[in-house]
């Protein structure tokens, strides 16, 4: 055979490698070619080069995509020195090894054609699965969308499957607003047959652009009795935006969502905020007549936004002495004889602290706590340094404001980590905290210092605020804890009102009462329309006429009635439910639903109430939650499909399912 002057080399031994039934070997003048017979491609053939290119080859050849290559895998030798990196590789595996690929002169071969399946040991690639994934990944990961622009990513992804047709930015925006479409429906259809009630969380969110946008997220307790949330909508508003926009933004959400008629609370991260908004919510509600027959509505703040909103008037009032403490650390690390003189000021004044001292980072007012809580304790070794700077030397006085403060602050420190680092915040947790909080403001506010009990009263006034809206939700929600009920309230209302005491005490018991009748209202009309007729109760008269069956219909609604306070009133005679630090809470009342079937459904809604807003990685930032740079660019609507599509895809791959260990993420969900 002669394929242009190329003359077919009769081969003097036999060629044992499994590769050579897909090539000629030809010879050229003094060169030796391997032409592939499925593509005519010519690549080295001289006995020096091996086979390893040919196999490369045959692995990615188009024309062989539906060829069993199991054969060329088994054959594969693996050696050390195959590590692909950018530095080494080429999308023609066939290229000689002493050729190499800049990244700058990439070039691609059209080879491949989209929708082909090529079968590698029973592995189908599919184009469509892939930039499925693809976009999955991106919206799990928080990856940047023009990642797919990067030469590295397509250096990378041309060498691990070279059929994969790597999609432009803007397709990879089109599939992630597609995957966002499928798992909202989801979302949406999963909301809909939620048996409980769904509480609102409303936080603001900035950006380094000065937006303002606003994040909704929905919080229940799902009907495996575990506590969910997920977030609904993540909208841009407009500059001016007022609280009439912001109201109006609430309850478009409830209404594309379709969750009016079934929400319980709605909770606010700035306790600040005009009450307008939870009212015109309220009305909306009861325009489209909410289960809850006289359209009651929890009004709930933050809990934890409250408390840092008192820590920055705490800081500002300090604000001068941290600033002295902040000059004299950063005078101290300045320089190594510096440290020196220091350690001997500390040996000298018989200080045993093994901290180090720290700079703390402003914006993160826990940092700044730690700053001061060591130099606290090296407050004698300070004022003996010589040479320090007569401006950042701090007075008997201030060191006394900065040691009361710095007690202020890690009582709130405490109380925030027990907020935000648990893993299921029901709301029965916030209440002994807040009431701890409550007492201690009581007693700072007694101080003989003008300074401290003037900054306490005002933070005081701040948290009287928050009490005055909150208490009741509070309370009620510890109330609902078997392991407290009532004790709990009367134990730290005593402590916090006084001789008043039983007055607010019967406030929350009322309070509770008209919540409970409410739920028994409704459990009344949903018994009657899953009863029977009223004409198949039972009659002592075979009269057509019977005068009684308004009786009848009296007796049921009475005797429903009595059964549902018997229920609340049962609860709360019966003892206490032993404290033990493993107890959960939503698990008990899933247990006792037979014994207590209108309380559970009650219990269930206000435990699922979300007191506080506050993530663990913003717990302690000044200033709330900032949108991540690489997501301002994007159009508000691409911006909310990847914030929302990463929050559900994150719940879904933390569920373990039956054979979790033998399966990865769920990057790929059916088209159909």
């Amino acid at each position: 055979m002669e394929v242009a002057n190329e003359t077919v080399i009769k081969k003097p031994k036999r060629l044992t490698s499994v590769v050579w039934n897909h090539f000629e070997r030809v010879r050229k003048a003094d060169l030796c070619y391997a032409v592939c017979v499925h593509c005519n491609k010519k690549l080295s053939g001289s006995s020096n080069s091996g086979t390893t290119h040919l196999r490369n080859h045959l692995m990615r050849c188009l024309k062989r995509f539906n060829y069993d290559v199991s054969q060329l895998l088994s054959a594969k030798k693996r050696k050390k020195d195959n590590t692909l990196t950018i530095a080494n590789l080429s999308y023609d595996e066939g290229q000689r090894k002493e050729e190499y690929l800049k990244p700058t002169i990439v070039k691609y071969e059209p080879e491949q054609r989209k929708d082909e399946v090529f079968n590698v040991q029973s592995s189908w690639f599919d184009q469509e699965r892939s930039r499925l994934d693809l976009a999955r990944m991106i919206i799990l990961h928080g990856y940047p969308l023009a990642m797919v622009e990067h030469v590295g990513f397509k250096v990378f992804v041309k060498n691990l499957q070279p059929l994969f047709d790597v999609m432009p930015n803007s397709t990879v925006e089109l599939s992630c607003m597609e995957i966002y479409g499928k798992e909202r429906q989801k979302v949406h259809d999963m909301l809909s047959k939620l048996q409980g009630r769904i509480n609102l969380a409303v936080e603001m969110w900035s950006s380094p652009e000065n937006t303002n946008h606003v994040c909704m997220m929905a919080h229940y307790v799902g009907d495996d009795w575990k506590l969910q949330k997920k977030i609904l909508n993540f909208v841009t508003l407009d500059s001016s935006h007022t609280d009439d926009l912001l109201s109006g933004v609430i309850i478009k959400c409830l209404m594309d969502w379709d969750i009016g008629s079934k929400l319980f609370a709605v909770t606010l991260d700035d306790f600040s905020t005009n009450d307008d908004i939870v009212l015109r919510i309220k009305e909306q509600i009861s325009e489209n007549k909410s289960r809850l027959s006289n359209g009651q509505l929890l009004d709930v703040r933050s809990a934890a936004h409250v408390l840092n909103s008192i820590v920055q008037d705490a800081m500002e009032a300090l604000r001068l002495v941290i600033q002295k403490i902040r000059g004299t650390v950063r005078y101290v690390k300045s320089s190594q004889s510096i440290q020196g003189k220091f350690k001997e000021m500390v040996l000298q004044t018989g200080i045993n602290s093994q901290k180090n001292l720290v700079l703390d980072c402003p914006i993160q007012w826990n940092s700044t706590y730690l700053m001061l809580e060591t130099a606290i304790e090296y407050r004698n070794a300070f004022c003996q340094l010589p040479e320090l700077d007569l401006d950042l030397a701090l007075s008997d006085e201030e060191w006394e404001w900065a040691s009361s403060i710095t007690g202020y602050l890690k009582l709130f420190i405490e109380i925030i980590n027990v907020f935000s680092s648990n893993k299921c915040p029901t709301a029965n947790i916030y209440f002994p905290e807040i009431c701890h909080v409550h007492i201690q403001l009581i007693d700072w506010c007694k101080s003989p210092d003008n300074f401290l009990s003037s900054l306490a009263a005002k933070m005081k006034a701040k948290f009287d605020k928050y009490w005055s809206k909150c208490s009741l939700s509070l309370a009620v929600a510890a109330i609902l804890d078997p392991r407290f009920k009532m004790k709990l309230v009367e134990y730290y209302y005593s402590q916090i009102y006084g001789s008043t005491a039983l007055e607010r005490i019967k406030e929350v018991s009322d309070g509770l009462k008209e919540l409970f009748n409410t739920y028994s209202i409704c459990s009344t009309l949903m018994d009657q329309g899953s009863a029977l007729p009223l004409s198949s109760l039972p009659s002592s008269s075979n009269d057509g006429r019977d005068r009684l069956k308004g009786f009848d219909k009296f007796l049921h609604e009475t005797s429903q009635s009595q059964t549902a306070i018997s229920d609340l009133e049962k609860y709360l005679d019966e003892p206490v439910f032993p404290r033990n630090c493993n107890f959960n809470i939503l698990n008990w009342w899933r247990v006792h639903t037979p014994r207590y079937p209108i309380l559970s459904m009650m219990a269930r809604d206000v435990l699922g109430t979300p007191m506080s807003t506050v993530s663990q990685e913003s717990a302690f930032h000044a200033g709330g939650r900032v949108l991540d740079s690489c997501r301002c660019p994007l159009t508000p609507e691409t911006r909310q499909a990847l914030i929302c599509t990463q929050d559900w895809l994150r719940m879904q791959s933390d569920d373990p399912g039956p054979s979790s260990s033998h399966y990865a993420l769920p990057l790929y969900v059916e088209t159909n």
